[in-house]
């Protein structure tokens, strides 16, 4: 795994071993950020379910003002806190190791996300329940771009009913990215 472009472009990152995690692959990692790339410059990025950190390190290396990581699993925060030293980018982040849940009601008062990046694992309902805490959250408001990662038959169709609009979906050979509006 390796950070694609910007600042730190071409610089490899660590990852974890085992199957806790699962990297984001450089060609979706790519694809994804040539689609939200006009949003990345002086953002403020939350990366959800972050592993390694591959996500939030990509857009601070692409201009992202700010980025916060949250991981529950120790031995993964601990890779984003290497990755992200290796960078020479830990100045632009925070990493929160905690449940993602437990995590959204600590952001400070007035902080709103430009971007929200989730992969949750697969086919666990995870990502319904922080889009319905995020429903109701001061971090997200009609700008905020949520991106979920999810597998091919995540279903979600309670969007709606929590106040949030899909933009565009873009799908690959074995997952999907859903693109997310409050409206």
């Amino acid at each position: 795994m390796r950070v694609i472009a910007g600042s730190c472009k071409s610089l490899p990152l660590k990852t974890i071993e085992g199957i806790d995690t699962r990297p984001t692959t450089d060609r979706i990692k790519e694809t994804l950020f040539n689609m939200i790339q006009p949003r990345i410059s002086g953002s403020i990025f939350l990366d959800l379910f972050a592993g390694s950190g591959g996500i939030g390190i990509e857009a601070l290396s692409r201009g992202a003002k700010e980025a916060f990581f949250v991981e529950q699993n120790r031995k993964a925060a601990a890779c984003i806190k290497e990755n992200l030293k290796f960078t020479k980018l830990e100045d632009h982040a925070s990493v929160l190791q905690t449940d993602v849940r437990a995590a959204i009601g600590t952001f400070r008062d007035g902080l709103v996300f430009d971007c929200i990046f989730m992969d949750p694992p697969y086919d666990q309902e995870l990502e319904k329940d922080v889009l319905t805490l995020l429903s109701g959250r001061k971090c997200v408001d009609s700008g905020t771009l949520i991106i979920v990662e999810a597998s091919l038959k995540t279903d979600f169709s309670y969007l709606d009913e929590l106040g949030f609009a899909i933009d565009k979906i873009k799908k690959y050979k074995t997952n999907k990215h859903i693109f997310l509006y409050r409206r």
